[in-house]
């Protein structure tokens, strides 16, 4: 993400008041509160506004709902909180903030964080907190530059990073993210994630729609999600870019519950947790969406892709995370699920990632694209066909233990999917080390596994241009050359041991 300059500073500050207090907990205390200034900022603009006009009342509630504003009471506007952020009271008074807004807006309801005045929680530190808030994120100019947005795009992120392991939960990395929506393209209709995180997926969905002049009323987002503190997450994350959404009423167990039944989306996205070993598989044996097989009751892997291809759309197309085991595991169930997903023509693509992508886990991880009409996602033929991409080469690392993708990087591996898609005007070709088409029959013969480097071989080696006899005379003196220097060198420490009486 590019810098806006300030919130590698701004993070700064809030972490180092953080003290010992755990990132996770830490989370929802920050992200709560830069959610506050952004509802007061946006309401307190439309208020200076309406009080320029003689013939407005600036405590008219419809004044700002028809705006799409969050209405805010008195005593939950920044001015007020800011104003008492020095006293004892303040967690309480911030905790009657956050129930004050919950209750006139609905949208709202049961969202926000409300546990500000725990006794654990250092008051002083959360007024330093709310002193550092001082700039505007929710008035017309910083929603246009997307402030709020990047600072807690910024901010999730290095939570993530904060939490290690347990971060995955919640946070898919951007460029991965941006890869998956720049392949499938969702420019209208209905996109859902079964796990839905803290809603970057569908954050990324509407930056590319806007960035392709698409409109934002053409998509309908759809998602669910296990954890509430994450549920929550999303929704604030959504409110704040003025998303509408179904995440559910709340926050439920997709498998078990699954908040969107007779959902048929258009585009799925989704980062479902790797290898869950106790997803619940004896609660649903006898499940309509187990067409494929029963999953097995150790790995949630293909519980997940079969859950996805039940809710598809004839036409549509998912695209989604798992761990590299998923391509070429052979346990008796997972192979026949596989087979049968390919024999189906469900297979549209598969996509190696490089590791150390994730700030949670350095297990290596692949995408994954399913459909269920070939023939109508793209101009070109391409029935009993799936296209393997190879990218373990390509992107950069951004620290020393975490790797992105560059827009360049998306590009390619974007670009050679629409070209084999017929979905673009490139022309489609074979790319040793990098790309190949294989037919279902070669898929067969590998006895079902999905791994791109079984199919797309070598990289090429660049032509040498330099003779044979040429090049072993060139290696051959200066070998010589090495092996003299080497006797010299010899000769000089036997010298220099002799000397002071240890003769070798």
């Amino acid at each position: 993400m590019a810098s806006i300059g300030f919130e590698e500073k701004l993070w700064q500050a809030a972490d180092k008041l953080r003290g010992s207090m755990d990132a996770s907990e830490y989370k929802s205390v920050v992200l709560g509160l830069i959610f506050l200034k952004y509802v007061s900022d946006s309401f307190e603009e439309k208020y200076e506004e309406l009080l320029q006009d003689e013939y407005a009342d600036e405590e008219d509630k419809d004044e700002y709902m028809a705006e799409n504003i969050f209405w805010v009471p008195k005593k939950a506007r920044w001015t007020y909180i800011n104003s008492n952020s020095k006293k004892p009271e303040i967690g309480q008074i911030i905790d009657k903030a956050m129930i004050a807004i919950e209750k006139e807006n609905e949208s709202l309801k049961g969202v926000l964080p409300k546990d500000f005045s725990r006794p654990g929680l250092d008051k002083s530190k959360l007024g330093g907190i709310i002193d550092i808030f001082t700039f505007p994120v929710g008035d017309k100019e910083s929603q246009k530059q997307d402030v709020l947005g990047r600072v807690y795009e910024y901010f999730i992120a290095k939570f993530a990073s904060a939490e290690g392991k347990n971060a995955g939960e919640f946070y898919t990395p951007a460029s991965i993210v941006k890869l998956l929506v720049e392949m499938i393209e969702p420019y209208k209709g209905r996109i859902y994630d079964p796990c839905c995180g803290s809603g970057g997926m569908f954050v990324q969905s509407e930056r590319f729609i806007e960035n392709h002049q698409g409109q934002l009323g053409d998509v309908a987002i759809y998602g669910q999600e296990y954890n509430l503190t994450t549920w929550k997450l999303a929704k604030m994350n959504l409110a704040i870019r003025g998303i509408d959404n179904n995440l559910g009423d709340t926050h439920a167990d997709t498998f078990h519950y699954d908040q969107h039944k007779g959902l048929k989306a258009d585009y799925i996205l989704a980062n479902p947790p790797f290898n869950s070993s106790d997803w619940g598989q004896e609660r649903v044996l006898d499940d309509y969406r187990w067409k494929y097989g029963l999953p097995p009751k150790g790995n949630a892997n293909y519980a997940w892709i079969q859950h996805m291809v039940a809710k598809l759309a004839p036409t549509g197309t998912a695209g989604f995370v798992l761990a590299n085991g998923s391509m070429s595991t052979s346990s008796t169930a997972e192979l026949e699920i596989r087979k049968n997903l390919i024999e189906e023509d469900l297979v549209e693509c598969i996509v190696t990632l490089p590791g150390q992508m994730f700030y949670s886990t350095q297990i290596p991880v692949c995408l994954w694209f399913l459909t269920k009409n070939k023939e109508k996602n793209g101009k070109n033929e391409r029935k009993n066909e799936i296209l393997f991409i190879d990218a373990r080469n390509i992107g950069h690392m951004a620290t020393r233990t975490l790797k992105e993708f560059a827009d360049e990087d998306i590009q390619k591996v974007a670009s050679t999917f629409h070209a084999w898609r017929g979905t673009s005007d490139e022309q489609y070709k074979d790319q040793n080390g990098f790309c190949k088409v294989a037919s279902i029959d070669e898929v067969r013969s590998h006895e079902y596994i999905l791994t791109p480097g079984r199919y797309v071989g070598l990289a090429d080696v660049e032509e040498d241009s330099e003779p044979f006899e040429q090049k072993m005379e060139r290696i051959t003196s200066d070998l010589s050359a090495q092996f003299a220097r080497s006797k010299k060198l010899e000769e000089s420490i036997r010298e220099a041991m002799e000397g002071i009486g240890y003769g070798i």
